[in-house]
């Protein structure tokens, strides 16, 4: 199995753009695929100086409606017209953070390969996907100033577009996740509720990041109580993106060789 980091806000490869996205390459014995495309171009240029062909990849999961992980569909388009864009119908909705609109490009929906999915959908015996998140522990706090449109009215974004990945390998199961808003936390529950046992490795942003860096003393209580129910798990976090690095410094204190940082051309290294 192969996952490589194609676009994060830094650098591990410097031949590779770094940009606030996210997109991971994932090869398994059937598929290869992705999850999540960053927020333009860059994942298609990367992909190109890692050596990845992207003509061959035949799924493309996207974690939720937003344009910095929905961004780089259209320029994929261009070399790859078959794979399958698998999101909830939720997500093409218009999404906002205040008056700024940060929902996709309404032209993705235009693409004939494009699947609107409602809720939990089994794709195959390797891949899983699963939504309906509706716990509130350890919410970040960061949620408040992002908005969905229904009926005409901006109102609070209830994340019911947002949709997590689960890819099996053998005996080894890994949970994707593209920004983890519902919370880290209540994913895992529901994760739980569908499996019985936590996964092996977590890939995901945490979305704790603050755009200066000054969190207040209830942003860091989130940040502080997720890490120590992690470090309580025999289960391997990698993050980057919303994390932002202030809150993953915090959160590596103590959840230490747990939890390892993305980067952009980095290979993600997964025992099997």
């Amino acid at each position: 199995m192969k996952l490589i980091t194609l676009v994060e806000n830094t650098c591990g490869n410097t031949a590779c753009i770094a940009e606030h996205g996210l997109s991971i390459y994932i090869e398994t014995d059937k598929h290869k695929l992705l999850l999540d495309t960053g927020q333009s171009d860059a994942a298609v240029k990367n992909a190109s100086v890692l050596g990845i062909d992207l003509s061959e990849v035949d799924t493309v999961i996207l974690s939720h409606g937003h344009y910095d992980h929905s961004g780089g569909i259209l320029p994929l388009s261009k070399l790859n017209k078959t794979a399958r864009i698998i999101m909830q119908s939720t997500a093409a909705q218009p999404h906002f953070n205040g008056e700024r609109y940060i929902g996709i490009d309404k032209a993705i929906l235009d693409l004939p390969n494009v699947e609107l999915i409602n809720g939990d959908v089994r794709l195959d015996d390797e891949l899983f996907l699963f939504s309906g998140i509706t716990g509130r522990r350890c919410y970040p706090p960061g949620n408040r100033r992002l908005l969905c449109e229904k009926d005409g009215q901006k109102i609070p974004d209830d994340f019911v577009h947002e949709q997590c990945l689960v890819v099996t390998q053998g005996d080894t199961h890994i949970l994707l996740s593209g920004c983890a808003h519902n919370g880290i936390l209540n994913i895992l529950d529901k994760y739980i509720e569908l499996f019985g046992e936590y996964p092996d490795h977590v890939i995901t942003g945490f979305h704790m990041m603050k755009r200066d860096g000054d969190h207040t003393e209830e942003e860091k209580a989130v940040i502080v109580q997720t890490a120590k129910e992690l470090s309580q798990l025999n289960t391997v976090f990698y993050s980057g993106h919303c994390t932002g690095i202030p809150a993953f410094e915090m959160m590596k204190e103590i959840m230490g060789d747990k939890l390892i940082a993305l980067h952009s051309g980095d290979e993600i290294v997964v025992d099997l």
